[in-house]
């Protein structure tokens, strides 16, 4: 073992002392610790020096797309968001990684169907990759354990509902919990049911909004014919959902969170103020390690159903950055990335791994107590337009959402209609409809 040690050094050695090193871009979150964490075995192997750059969320899009459009050399490596596959394939901004895949025997198959085509695929459904999936990611659902196990409060439940108060697996359930709660005295503290996102600035309430609209039949558009939104972004049961989230937001959230999302949540919770949480996956290794709220205090859930089941996709992939003067260096790190078994530990350490030998796994579900819900979710993920004009489409829909369920400007079927109209524009302006 001595020996192996010491003909392992002098490569490692050698690298370092030509001072390779490469940037890796992402968000500032739990994750990306998890991930430095698991680059120093990337650099033990290697040579090469991982550096970081990781901004708040709030800003990720601004300053990321910023580099990317300005041709920056910043970042080597990106785990750029799933919405940006289509911009960023179509301008340049990402290397083409299916030879390189070819070569190296890195098959997509091998990874969750919702994940390839979500963070890898453009145009979508098509066998043309520019990413790697590195974190699996969607929305679920945290609750106060200790709260739905209390005798007196499962009783009082009972008589009010004529069923257990068990996590809720429709959204008419999660409003009906939200509602007992709502106002409730717990070990002397006032409390609420339910946070949701509300954020207008980035992507926060479109990321709420949708897990409900999805469930209650809104589609971006007509499945047999692109573009076409008229009548499927608008319809009956989207005007249903939205309603719904409006008529949760006022019934059954803490007061104040007119403008809050991912951050907002997680304190919201660790604080004791609210029964339950939309929140990503991504958050849920840190929330149950919690001194306060963790362990056999929290329980998990997948994000309720109505007339359909999905959750909103969340998650990225990681891309080569094509200004980057370290191509090759980088594409070694996807290599290094890719490997089975350094996908097992970045879930060990807190990240969401993709590949199915790691998800799949006879031990997986038993692996964390949020595990089980993390794979049914995946199964159920629909994601937002991945176009070019996703920046502009997203937008739109944040002012016409915010506007009716926060601001109380109109009706849900104007909110819908407006944002059709918004939509065409930018389809419009793109070419993609006359």
């Amino acid at each position: 073992m001595v020996a192996a040690a010491l003909a392992v050094a002098a490569p490692v050695e050698k690298a370092h002392a030509q001072g390779k090193s490469l940037t890796l871009c992402w968000a500032a979150w739990d994750p990306a610790n998890a991930l430095v964490e698991l680059g120093k075995d990337f650099t033990a192997k290697s040579g090469i020096e991982m550096k970081y750059e990781f901004v708040p969320w709030t800003s990720y899009a601004d300053r990321f797309l910023n580099e990317l459009n300005t041709h920056s050399k910043l970042c080597d490596l990106i785990i750029g968001d799933s919405q940006w596959i289509g911009g960023s394939a179509e301008n340049g901004h990402y290397v083409k990684l299916n030879e390189f895949f070819d070569k190296e025997g890195i098959k997509m198959d091998d990874f969750m169907p919702a994940t390839v085509v979500g963070y890898s695929e453009w145009p979508k459904n098509t066998p043309n990759y520019w990413a790697l999936p590195a974190m699996a990611d969607a929305v679920g659902w945290t609750y106060r354990k200790d709260w739905f196990s209390r005798p007196e409060i499962q009783a009082e439940f009972k008589k009010k509902y004529n069923r257990d108060l068990a996590p809720p697996k429709t959204y008419e359930e999660l409003k009906q919990i939200a509602e007992f709660f709502q106002g409730r005295e717990i070990d002397g503290k006032k409390v609420y049911g339910a946070y949701i996102f509300t954020e207008r600035g980035s992507e926060g309430i479109t990321m709420g909004v949708t897990n409900v609209l999805y469930d209650y039949g809104f589609d971006y558009d007509n499945p047999k014919k692109s573009y076409e939104m008229e009548g499927f972004v608008n319809s009956e049961g989207a005007v249903k959902g939205l309603e719904f989230y409006k008529e949760l937001y006022k019934c059954c959230t803490a007061p104040g969170m007119t403008n809050a999302y991912m951050s907002e949540g997680l304190d919201a919770f660790k604080s004791g103020q609210v029964a339950m949480q939309m929140n990503w996956f991504a958050f849920f290794p840190g929330l149950y390690k919690d001194p306060n709220v963790g362990g056999d205090k929290i329980g998990f859930f997948v994000n309720p159903g109505a007339k359909l089941h999905f959750t909103q996709l969340g998650g990225q992939g990681i891309s080569v950055v094509s200004y980057s003067d370290k191509r090759d260096d980088a594409l070694q790190y996807i290599k290094w990335f890719a490997q089975p078994a350094v996908q097992q530990k970045w879930w060990e350490l807190g990240g969401y791994s993709a590949l199915k030998a790691v998800v799949q796994a006879p031990g997986f579900a038993k692996s964390a107590p949020f595990a089980p819900d993390f794979l049914e979710s995946m199964g159920i993920v629909k994601d937002f337009w991945a176009e070019p004009s996703y920046a502009e489409l997203l937008l739109d829909m944040q002012k016409r959402v915010h506007d009716y369920v926060v601001a109380d400007k109109g009706t849900a079927k104007e909110a819908l209609d407006l944002l059709v109209k918004d939509w065409e524009k930018v389809f419009r302006e793109d070419g993609k409809i006359n």
